[in-house]
């Protein structure tokens, strides 16, 4: 975990479970997804107005510009087990290019906050109107350095 991590809950429904009990490795990447909007926020020009984020650094994205999914990268220490409650996880920003950057996660157990998973996202800004990736502002640089830490993995 970062020292400059957030954290978030996100709940866990009972249909994220697999045979096991686990938290199934699918559904994991949706719970990545809801950490990461709870933690960072939603993209401009998306959705309707709700619960703020921890840190709202996604809502600024210029009209017209998207955030794309680049890769995830999942590793399981343990398995994360279905509970009704919601599981803890640590969010944090790594790996700052100039056209892309990652959020980094720790799924831990709500209950004995023992480390389940560590993952990352790496997300890129798109310019659909010409196709292209978009590269980071110097703003949008300096935003996202407030959360930077340590990669989750060595590329």
């Amino acid at each position: 975990m970062s020292a400059n991590s957030l954290r978030v809950q996100v709940p866990m429904r009972w249909g994220d479970m697999d045979a096991y009990g686990h938290v199934n490795n699918v559904n994991l990447i949706r719970l990545m997804e809801e950490a990461r909007i709870a933690g960072f926020g939603v993209p401009g020009g998306t959705g309707a107005p709700g619960t703020s984020p921890k840190a709202d650094i996604f809502s600024a994205v210029p009209d017209g510009v998207q955030i794309l999914v680049v890769e995830h990268r999942v590793r399981y220490s343990r398995p994360l087990e279905y509970r009704n409650v919601p599981v803890n996880v640590d969010l944090w920003v790594a790996n700052i290019k100039p056209a892309s950057f990652d959020i980094c996660y720790e799924f831990r157990d709500p209950i004995e906050d023992f480390l389940c998973v560590k993952a990352a996202t790496t997300l890129a800004y798109f310019d659909p109107s010409n196709g292209r990736v978009q590269r980071l502002s110097p703003a949008e640089r300096e935003g996202l350095s407030t959360y930077e830490g340590e990669p989750t993995f060595v590329k």
